[in-house]
């Protein structure tokens, strides 16, 4: 295609002529345009032939497939690179995330603390934490942020470290959810939020307050019986002004506490079959007393996915045990 015969106006064809191209080559491969090849003006200052023509043509030929196989390597071997850089930051931020998931659990005379969190992706955006509070009290926070992956990740750090610096200033949950939602409502996107149970345990006398923004009733088994504690409220960050309804209830010896998030009982088995809310209550209520509570949670959860199951969604759980009097 010799370029003093086009008789186009586009920025690419005035390129070509400030560089003195007079002859461009098509290189085409399977269909798909792969490169130029362009040539400046003969060295014997003739014009080129027909045979020139023919020559250039037989060569671009050839050379566009070894051209495309050459781009389809370099593209190959930058994507590896890409994954390999994604998979590090991954590995990264999922050692982070396991920082903020409490390591060492409160340790207090008549009382056992079990907790599991697993993510269905590197990082996931359900967490769990237990907050030092004073006057004997305990604050026990579970939630899960929308989504999951790494934008579910930062906003459940977010959530965090919200709920970390606003429990010690304010005795009620329902409270500390207010405060929360408020600063947490200016630090998420709009089409994200998050459900989160917060509770204060009174260590001395086994009373607890909780205040539920949209997440999972907890289950409370006593002698053989489930029940859930009902409490009502938006998940965080949906609203800026919003109320939450605070419930208290009592802890007796040998009473067992569960609090989990929505990838435990969701989970589906290879039938299709959901476990549900009544699926775990009938776990809860089969649990052998003084067991590890949250393994035998897990090892059932496990046998109802199989062995060729997948985990569809982040999972955390917590079991708040009251020893029975000697």
């Amino acid at each position: 295609m010799l370029i003093r015969e086009l008789e186009l106006d586009s920025p690419g064809l005035r390129d070509l002529r400030q560089q003195e191209v007079e002859l461009v080559v098509p290189l085409i491969s399977q269909g798909e345009l792969v490169g130029l090849l362009n040539l400046g003006s003969r060295l014997s200052e003739q014009e080129y032939s027909i045979h020139d023509m023919l020559l250039l043509n037989m060569l671009a030929s050839q050379a566009a497939p070894a051209l495309r196989v050459a781009q389809l390597v370099h593209q190959y071997q930058m994507q590896s690179l890409q994954r390999q850089r994604m998979e590090a930051e991954l590995s990264v931020a999922h050692l982070i995330q396991n920082t903020l998931i409490p390591q060492n659990l409160p340790e207090l005379p008549g009382w056992q603390f079990s907790g599991f969190y697993q993510p269905a992706r590197a990082v996931g955006g359900d967490y769990y934490d237990f907050i030092q509070l004073p006057d004997q009290r305990l604050g026990i926070v579970i939630g899960d942020a929308a989504d999951k992956g790494v934008p579910a990740a930062l906003v459940m750090a977010t959530a965090r470290s919200l709920l970390r610096s606003v429990a010690p200033e304010e005795a009620q949950p329902a409270q500390v959810l207010e405060r929360v939602n408020i600063l947490l409502y200016d630090h998420i996107p709009t089409n994200m939020f998050v459900t989160c149970l917060y509770m204060v345990i009174s260590m001395d006398s086994g009373q607890i307050t909780l205040a539920n923004a949209g997440h999972n009733l907890p289950y409370l088994a006593r002698e053989g019986s489930i029940k859930k504690l009902h409490a009502t409220g938006l998940p965080l960050g949906i609203f800026p002004d919003q109320s939450y309804e605070e419930v208290q209830a009592n802890l007796l010896p040998g009473d067992n506490l569960f609090l989990y998030s929505d990838g435990l009982v969701e989970v589906h088995n290879s039938q299709g079959h959901m476990l549900g809310f009544d699926g775990l209550a009938q776990i809860i209520a089969s649990l052998p007393e003084e067991s590890n509570l949250v393994s035998n949670i897990i090892a059932a959860y496990q046998h109802f996915v199989g062995a060729q199951g997948e985990q569809e969604d982040d999972i955390a759980l917590v079991a708040i045990q009251r020893s029975p009097l000697p």
